[in-house]
């Protein structure tokens, strides 16, 4: 490789990878400040909801969600999936700048792989729309509690052992391939494009197939709280193992054992004595 277009490929994994983390912080920070606000200990929740805006909003546990309450819970899931996803999807973007500009036919290599980042991240836009959806419902029938975790013990125990059992699928398997490979993924899927709509399409179709990797992951959250912060950088870094470390098949299927081993155990906790 001529070492001018060595230099220039470094200078543009920089940028990005700076952009990159820059847009994960931020979620974080988001996250972080949420989190906060939402911390009421000591506090009777029982017959009040919080609100995720960051402003110590509460509505009546019993009221139906305003179109502002929703707008905020969809924020919150988005920044929430911006911020656990941007580390695991950014061999991907990478590589994906490298080959950009390595391409002659390309006058704006940043303008293509931000729109291949857009259409990732428009993905993980559709995912939280359909969690915000979910919660809404959840809410709906007082099966999650002030800290937005499941008040169902069977409900709890159900989804972990529905987790579990999707880390040994089939689909599972299929869809994390394809996030493990960046350069597989492209050629596979007729390479690199030139234009808005083939940069935006290709980069949603990898986003489909990390949600598709992911979203029993996510779904946990609805067992341990929402914003439950702690738990939000355990699924991030398993997510993060299970694409970047060779071994990353076998990292998601002991995730998925154990997933299933606390979903028996609430539910054996649970039997009469």
């Amino acid at each position: 490789m001529p070492v001018a277009l060595d230099a220039v490929l470094r200078r543009d994994r920089l940028i990005i990878a700076s952009a990159l983390g820059l847009i994960a912080a931020l979620a974080w920070a988001y996250l972080l400040w949420l989190a906060a606000d939402m911390d009421m200990d000591g506090m009777d929740m029982s017959e009040l909801r919080m609100v995720p805006a960051g402003m110590g909003l509460m509505a009546p546990a019993a009221a139906p969600w305003s179109a502002v309450e929703f707008a905020f819970v969809f924020v919150m899931w988005a920044a929430m999936m911006i911020g656990m996803m941007a580390p695991s999807a950014a061999p991907m973007i990478l590589m994906y700048a490298r080959v950009v500009r390595q391409r002659k036919d390309t006058s704006q290599p940043f303008a293509a792989t931000g729109w291949f980042a857009a259409g990732y991240l428009l993905a993980w836009a559709g995912f939280s729309l359909a969690a915000t959806l979910v919660q809404w419902l959840l809410e709906r029938q007082a099966l999650l509690d002030a800290q937005m975790a499941s008040a169902n013990m069977l409900l709890g125990a159900a989804v972990l052992i529905a987790a579990g059992v999707y880390q040994w699928t089939p689909l599972k398997n299929a869809c994390l391939a394809q996030c493990q490979t960046p350069l597989g993924f492209l050629m596979s899927h007729g390479g690199f494009r030139s234009d808005v709509r083939g940069c935006l399409h290709l980069g949603f179709l990898h986003g489909m197939y990390c949600v598709g990797c992911c979203w029993v992951l996510m779904a946990l959250l609805f067992v341990v709280g929402v914003m439950n912060v702690l738990w939000i950088a355990i699924l991030a870094l398993l997510v993060l193992l299970e694409k970047v470390v060779p071994w990353g098949k076998w990292v998601a299927r002991i995730a998925g054992v154990v997933c299933i081993a606390s979903g028996a155990w609430m539910v054996l906790a649970q039997l009469p004595a």
